[in-house]
């Protein structure tokens, strides 16, 4: 279908490039190996357009582009290096050519790779393909992980048995069934069993409902595990449990669990002495919730870990991200959307990425410092930490709360400023130097930009992340 000029309009006011779209200026050339890297990418990802002739930050601008006067040579070269059949299109907007790569999605299961490199897309890079991601395009077209069998063979009281089928049901909001008969259509219906020799259970019904995983030889090492340490270090355990039920019908007493053994700070407010929790129970209910979903069920041998210190909590789960850490805030790709879709109609999680767009907000709502994520061999951590005042946080505390403002003013189609980045520390306006200097450390790390680059006044200078 041919382009229109309503439809290049339409493209200028995209907010921002994504893994199906990328804009390039290339006012005179581009570089044809770029162009095959990013239809390598783009292919693993789904497939998408790569427009040259328009500027790729806002405002957007149609410069038009002399690149590939010979378009034709281009795709047949593109064709010749990777297989891939990327059409083309010239289109003339205002005077200015422009020039449309269409790119193809890649065949099921078969990802796409150029001199040894397999790419894909995260925001507007090219980054190396995850194993997670790699394997899982191997194994596309095979049942997936959570719908195979946890355990078969299974009689209808077996399945009462094994599974809280009544809090199941009570979860959904539904009355249970008058009959055995509704309750296993409805289990059927959902996928948590299946018909045969009379019933088998699946990964995904014993993970969620099971009434103790151990029941289940391949799935009680995905149980998560609680640590309550003395002091600051591992030195010494205060603490070491297992959560054995299935993580539908034994979250809510997880959660409580935890929350319980959060150390509590005294605070006077109104007059009254009251207990505030070191970290909210929000923040720690979505971070259980976000890992549970996240992992990477076929890493064996490892599973979702609660750490708790005198001055902390840690939550990690196997498996590496999908998206890069500086995209946590404003970007969402499930590992295991099935699990996360029926965890949110369980009421576990909200709807999709908003996990923790929430963490990072009662973080600041709190004054905690800013969340930390960090990636270690094959496993994702979030660490929250204890109030700290402004001028006991150090540099990188600071900036990574810099940064993190930004993208939660970002996803809310705001701004960060001096004074808005003030009211997340809660200085006042004489401390407004302090936050300068903090916004200044913030632009040499890379991690925000000026919203209006034009703009000259510092009073009025608003920030965006840097890849906004």
């Amino acid at each position: 279908m041919e382009t229109t000029s309503q439809q290049i309009d339409e493209l200028l006011v995209v907010r921002s490039e994504c893994e199906h779209l990328e804009f390039k200026a290339a006012v005179n050339r581009f570089d044809f190996e770029e162009l095959v890297d990013y239809c390598v990418a783009m292919a693993n990802e789904g497939g998408g357009r790569i427009i040259l002739g328009i500027t790729d930050h806002i405002p957007r601008k149609v410069v038009g582009t002399a690149a590939f006067d010979v378009p034709e040579r281009t795709v047949a070269g593109i064709f010749q290096r990777l297989n891939l059949k990327v059409n083309f299109e010239e289109v003339v907007y205002q005077d200015a050519r422009i020039l449309i790569f269409d790119v193809p999605a890649r065949p099921i299961g078969c990802p796409i790779q150029y001199r040894g490199r397999y790419s894909m897309r995260a925001g507007g890079s090219i980054v190396p393909m995850t194993p997670d991601k790699l394997r899982a395009i191997f194994e596309e077209g095979k049942p997936e992980w959570l719908l195979q069998l946890a355990k078969d063979s299974c009689g209808d009281a077996d399945i009462v048995r094994l599974l809280h089928t009544q809090r199941f049901f009570d979860l959904l909001r539904v009355t249970y069934p008058t009959t055995q008969v509704g309750v296993l259509e409805k289990l059927e219906g959902e996928q948590l069993i299946q018909r045969k020799n009379p019933w088998a259970i699946t990964r995904l019904g014993a993970l969620l409902l099971a009434k103790d995983l151990r029941d289940f030889d391949l799935l009680s090492g995905k149980a998560a595990r609680l640590v309550v340490y003395r002091g600051t270090s591992k030195t010494e355990t205060r603490l070491d449990a297992t959560y054995n039920s299935g993580y539908a019908v034994g979250f809510q007493d997880m959660v409580n669990g935890v929350v319980a053994l959060i150390p509590a700070n005294e605070v006077i407010e109104r007059a009254l002495r009251q207990e505030h929790k070191m970290i909210p129970e929000i923040a720690v209910r979505e971070l259980i919730a976000n890992a549970l979903i996240h992992q990477d069920f076929e890493l064996t041998g490892m599973s979702v870990m609660i750490e708790l210190y005198d001055d902390r909590i840690e939550i990690s789960n196997p498996g590496l991200p999908l998206i890069p850490v500086d995209r946590f805030i404003d970007g969402y790709q499930s590992r295991n959307d099935r699990l996360a879709n029926l965890m949110r109609r369980l009421s576990i999680c909200e709807e999709k990425g908003s996990g923790i767009d929430k963490v990072a907000r009662q973080a600041e709502i709190y004054q905690l410092p800013a969340p930390d994520f960090r990636i270690a061999f094959n496993r994702t951590s979030i660490v929250l930490f204890k109030h700290l005042d402004f001028q006991e946080m150090d540099r990188v505390g600071r900036i990574r709360a810099c940064y993190q403002h930004a993208c939660l003013k970002w996803v809310m189609n705001e701004t960060l400023s001096n004074q808005s980045l003030r009211e997340r520390f809660q200085l006042n306006g004489q401390q407004s130097a302090s936050i300068t200097q903090v916004i200044k450390a913030t632009l040499e790390e890379g991690k925000i930009k000026l919203a209006n680059p034009a703009q000259t006044s510092l009073r009025y200078r608003h920030y965006i992340p840097y890849w906004a």
